[in-house]
C-alpha cells in the first residue's frame, strides 16, 4: 500500500513523511519547492527524505490539473493521501492574494478531482488550519463553532477547502479527514514564522516586534506531538462516510512573550523588544479543544514550550551556523 504525501518538502510534511517511513510504508512525495522562503532549506528537507528507499520525489504544482492527473494514473495503488501543501503565511496572502486561491482553493480542488480516480481509496487527509476561527471570542475553540467570519484571506482559502470537502464527501463519497492545525514550531521550521524569526533577530542583535506587549496566546504544538496527531487520525478514517474535521493543537495557550523568554533562555542571550499594535491579520488568542482526536486516536500532545523550544534553537543552531 502507497501513500501519496503533498508538500513532502515542507516544515510538517518532511516530519510525517519521515515518521511514515519509519513505520515501513511507502510514501510518494510531491512538491513544487516555490521560492516564497528560501528554496535550499526545502531541497535539504527532501534529500533527507530521499536517502530512504521507499521514497520517491515528484516535482508537482497541485493546481496543475494534468500533472496532477498523470501521477495518479501512473500510481493507481496509493490508498491514502496526505494532503499538506499550500501556500502558508497570513501576512503575505496580503502581498500576493492570487498566490492563495491557486494553490490552496485550485489545488485542494485538483487534489480531489484526481483522488476520486482511485480505485482503492480509504482516506483522504488534508491540513486546515486554526486561521478559520477568525474573530471567534469564545475559548477553547471547538470544531462546531461558527467559522464564516475570517480575518484573513489566508483563512477564508483555509475554509473554502473544509467547504469544498464537505461537498465532495455529500456528493461522491470520499472518506476525509481536515486537520486545523495551531501553531507549530520545531526543527526544520519555516523562516517566515515567528520561532525562526525571533532566533535570528536575538542572535543578530536585532529588535523583535512583541504585538501588545507580548500578551498575544498561542497555542504552540511541537511538531512531534503533531506527526503523532497526523498519523493517528490517518489511521482512523470516518466509518459514517461523512467529512469529519479536527482540531490538532497542544491544548496550552501560551502568551508569546512567554514563548520569547524561553527562547532567550535557550539561546543564552537576551531580545531587543519593540513593541506594536496588534495587526488587523492577527487573533487574540488561540486555544485548541482536542476532545474530539483524542476520542478518535488516543492523540495526546507531550510537549511544553520548555521542552520544545530548546529542540528547535539545537536544530536552528546547527542549520545557521551558529
Amino acid at each position: 500500500m502507497t501513500i501519496l504525501l503533498t508538500g513532502a518538502a515542507g516544515f510538517i510534511g518532511m516530519h510525517v513523511a519521515k515518521a511514515l517511513l519509519a513505520r515501513g510504508e511507502k510514501v510518494i512525495g510531491l512538491d513544487s519547492l516555490t521560492p516564497y522562503y528560501d528554496e535550499r532549506l526545502k531541497r535539504a528537507r527532501r534529500d533527507l527524505l530521499l536517502a530512504h528507499s521507499h521514497f520517491s520525489f515528484l516535482e508537482v504544482n497541485i493546481a496543475d490539473r494534468a500533472a496532477v492527473a498523470a501521477v495518479f494514473k501512473q500510481h493507481p495503488d496509493v490508498t491514502r493521501i496526505i494532503h499538506l501543501a499550500a501556500q502558508p503565511g497570513v501576512r503575505h496572502s496580503l502581498i500576493d492574494p492570487y498566490s492563495y486561491i491557486e494553490a490552496n482553493v485550485m489545488g485542494h480542488l485538483v487534489m480531489l478531482e484526481a483522488a476520486r480516480s482511485l480505485p482503492r481509496l480509504r482516506h483522504f487527509l488534508y491540513a486546515s488550519s486554526s486561521s478559520v476561527y477568525g474573530g471567534n471570542d469564545q475559548l477553547p475553540y471547538r470544531e462546531d463553532d461558527r467559522v464564516d467570519h475570517p480575518i484573513s484571506l489566508y483563512a477564508a482559502t483555509k475554509r473554502a477547502d473544509e467547504l469544498i470537502s464537505e461537498a465532495y464527501g455529500h456528493i461522491f463519497g470520499l472518506p476525509q479527514t481536515g486537520l486545523r492545525f495551531f501553531t507549530v514550531y520545531g526543527p526544520w521550521g519555516r523562516p517566515d514564522m515567528a520561532p525562526w524569526l525571533f532566533a535570528d533577530a536575538i542572535l543578530a542583535g536585532r529588535p523583535i516586534t512583541l504585538y501588545d506587549g507580548g500578551r498575544l496566546k498561542r497555542d504552540f504544538t511541537f511538531v512531534a506531538d503533531i506527526v503523532s496527531g497526523v498519523l493517528g487520525a490517518l489511521d482512523h478514517p470516518p466509518t459514517d462516510g461523512k467529512p469529519r474535521l479536527l482540531n490538532i493543537g497542544n491544548h496550552r495557550s501560551v502568551e508569546v512573550r512567554r514563548f520569547v523568554a524561553v527562547l532567550e533562555e535557550s539561546l543564552g542571550r537576551k531580545a531587543v523588544i519593540q513593541d506594536a499594535p496588534r495587526p488587523v491579520t492577527d487573533v487574540t488568542e488561540t486555544f485548541a479543544d482536542i476532545g474530539a482526536i483524542q476520542a478518535i486516536c488516543g492523540f495526546e500532545p507531550k510537549t511544553p514550550i520548555e521542552e520544545g523550544v530548546p529542540r528547535f534553537v539545537a536544530w536552528f543552531l546547527c542549520w545557521v551556523g551558529a
